[in-house]
């Protein structure tokens, strides 16, 4: 009877142990697999956003933005409903046609029944750029534009399918504006709504035939001013208090859209695919449209520089002109300069081939009395230039190499980059308009230009810009003082033929030196912009010119008398490389 009865107690035991075992496996499973607590609170954000790095992938055109995470069902959740805003609408409404099929771009919050009146209007969805995705990404400092690595990349800002929609007869877009506040022009999210827009009417909007028509209306709300590089003043046919209404030619806007998102990459793709070393590169892109259009002589396009305040460049000026003819080009070459420019000098500039047009200053109401830029908002007198559709300006301290006239091709503002997200203004395709030199006067007072010139001024009303390569506009400096850079950098400033396009010359002038050596080497701040081989180049240049002209390139006796105090004082301080007891043989010196 005990073993009887044992049994049952056995196979009791066994039960309910295997039940305890199975219990454990789970909860261990549970364990294993939930990430800790303290894992989490270091990573929260990580499961929510990522990184621009992270959070990129290659793509046939650049670098395409996706998420880590899928978003839950929206669908079983269902928002509250926000009471929308009320704007007064403009009386321009009015003058609409009804029947219209409007697109509506950020517009959720709007109250748009009085749009709808006038038609079908539309909700085009899009999901907003991330918080993370910030303006450096777009415009970075430096890319690889010689492809020595991998070659340049851009994010790609999310963008609606377009092709999802019909073809529209408006485009209404909430411009977002967080003005006053520092860099509100530089916000991603804000040129995201910018670039829908100008998409929605390239690609889906109704148009007119041939270059010059425009198409669909395009209607802004914003307290800001729309993108001055997107929708010109000259499209503005109407604006009532934070309503603008633009109708921009399509040709023009088709063109802009159709460049990169920013300048993390070029505008103009000079370098074949996969180059490693920036010894071997090659141009091996067709160009030639765009070749073929630049020979053909154009009067409404034309090089212009600007002298003003001081007779100081007027050797520079008349050199640039020489290169410019010596590159073939058949554009005109316009110089606008002041009172400041003697009567002889002028003859002289348009003897070198320049056709001089007299202006009056623009002070730069923040600069100090008598400081190198006080004067220096007088290269906006450019944008009058309205006789011309395209100007491609140039510093009276770079001589050309290679002609330029395929500049001519690309929109305003078009340029190499500079430091962080600016561009460097010495050169600049630029497009003349009266409403845009009023844009800028009513500006002088509020635009905070980081360096205090005009260069600072443009990069705050043009942040949305198109990066050239930087050969177009190669400046003369060292900055990482290596001989690797020196070596590159003189190979180039030396090559024959010329692979540069420019040679922009930073620091002391080479009219302002002797013909010896670069005076650059005699100041040790200036060090960084010394180059015999650079400055070699531009006296070749000088050489060319007739006789009358090299005369405007003396030295005058203050002039001399600065440049022996500066050998003394190279003398004294020790610098090493012995440029300073050079023997000085430019007849210069001694006329």
């Amino acid at each position: 009877m005990s073993f009887v009865k044992a049994l049952p107690s056995k196979s009791l035991v066994i039960r309910i142990n295997l039940v305890f075992l199975a219990v454990f496996f789970v909860i261990y499973a549970l364990l294993l697999l939930r990430p800790s607590s303290s894992y989490y609170h270091e990573s929260a954000v990580s499961f929510v956003r990522c990184s621009l790095r992270q959070c990129h992938h290659k793509v046939e055109n650049g670098i395409k933005m996706k998420a880590v995470l899928e978003e839950t069902d929206r669908g079983n959740h269902s928002k509250p409903k926000r009471k929308k805003n009320k704007t007064e609408n403009p009386t321009f409404l009015n003058e609409f046609s009804k029947g219209m099929k409007i697109a509506m771009v950020n517009m959720d919050e709007e109250d748009t029944s009085e749009w709808e009146v006038r038609g079908q209007a539309v909700p085009v969805h899009f999901e907003q750029a991330s918080e993370l995705f910030e303006w450096q990404h777009l415009f970075p400092e430096w890319i690889d534009e010689e492809e020595e690595i991998d070659g340049p990349l851009c994010p790609e800002i999310p963008m609606p399918d377009f092709e999802n929609y019909g073809y529209f007869d408006t485009v209404v877009a909430k411009l977002p504006c967080n003005f006053p506040q520092e860099g509100w022009g530089r916000d991603v999210f804000r040129l995201q709504v910018h670039l829908i827009a100008a998409n929605l009417a390239v690609k889906r909007g109704k148009r007119g035939w041939g270059w010059g028509s425009t198409g669909a209306k395009m209607v802004f709300l914003s307290k800001c001013r729309p993108m001055p590089e997107l929708f010109r003043c000259d499209d503005l046919v109407k604006r009532e208090g934070e309503w603008w209404w633009f109708e921009p030619e399509m040709a023009r806007l088709e063109q802009k859209v159709s460049l990169p998102v920013g300048s993390c990459n070029l505008a103009l793709p000079l370098w074949d695919k996969g180059m490693v070393s920036s010894f071997r590169l090659l141009e091996v892109y067709d160009l030639s449209k765009i070749l073929t259009a630049a020979r053909k002589p154009n009067k409404r396009e034309a090089y212009a520089t600007v002298l003003h305040s001081s007779e100081s460049y007027v050797c520079g000026a008349i050199t640039l002109a020489q290169s410019l003819l010596q590159s073939g080009t058949n554009r005109d070459l316009i110089l606008l300069l002041d009172a400041s420019i003697s009567v002889p000098k002028r003859s002289a500039l348009s003897s070198a081939g320049w056709q001089i047009r007299l202006i009056t200053r623009i002070r730069n109401p923040k600069a100090e009395k008598n400081s190198y830029n006080e004067y220096n908002y007088s290269k906006f007198r450019l944008w009058q230039l309205t006789d011309y559709d395209k100007i491609i300006f140039i510093d009276a301290d770079i001589i050309v190499l290679r002609s330029l006239d395929f500049l001519f091709h690309f929109p305003q503002i078009s340029a190499v980059g500079n430091d962080v997200s600016i561009f460097n203004s010495g050169i600049m395709v630029i497009e003349p308009s009266n409403c845009t030199f009023e844009y800028f006067m009513q500006r002088t007072n509020d635009v905070v230009s980081y360096n205090g010139g005009d260069q600072g001024f443009l990069n705050e009303v043009f942040v949305w810009w198109h990066r050239l390569p930087r050969r177009v506009n190669f400046l003369k400096n060292f900055w990482s003082n290596t001989s690797s850079e020196t070596n590159m950098k003189n190979q180039l400033f030396g090559s024959d033929p010329p692979k540069l396009y420019s040679i922009h010359y930073l620091g002391r002038k080479p009219w302002q030196c002797y013909r010896d050596y670069d005076c650059n080497w005699d100041l040790r701040e200036q060090r960084v912009h010394a180059s015999d081989v650079a400055h070699r180049r531009w006296w070749r240049v000088h050489d060319q010119m007739e006789d009358g002209l090299k005369k405007l390139c003396g030295l005058s006796e203050q002039r001399k008398i600065e440049l022996e105090w500066d050998r003394k004082l190279a003398r004294k301080s020790g610098l090493g490389d012995g440029h300073c007891w050079i023997n000085v043989t430019d007849p210069r010196r001694f006329e």
